[in-house]
């Protein structure tokens, strides 16, 4: 089986959100079998920055689910968006 590259878009509850203490959450909420790619800031509007993460998981059925959930679980974080899955060449 191979992998996959998940790109997820964590959007803010407000512009206050301390987004360095969010990062680091990301970091330390991932599970043991994925590798974080990257994480970057996407501005909106009015000071809101949405967060950007690239994640690498196996291409199985439900490959994300387990990372959608810990993120969801993250203070701050209003929502999240599976954006994008790309397999890896």
């Amino acid at each position: 089986m191979g992998e996959v590259v998940a790109t997820i878009k964590l959007m803010p509850e407000s512009p206050e959100m301390d987004v360095a203490k969010v990062k680091e959450e990301i970091k330390s909420s991932i599970p043991e079998n994925t590798e974080l790619h990257s994480i970057e800031e996407d501005p909106i509007a009015f000071g809101l920055v949405a967060l950007i993460v690239m994640v690498i998981v196996d291409d199985a059925e439900g490959g994300t689910e387990q990372v959608e959930e810990n993120l969801s679980k993250i203070e701050d974080v209003a929502s999240i968006e599976v954006v994008d899955v790309r397999r890896l060449m």
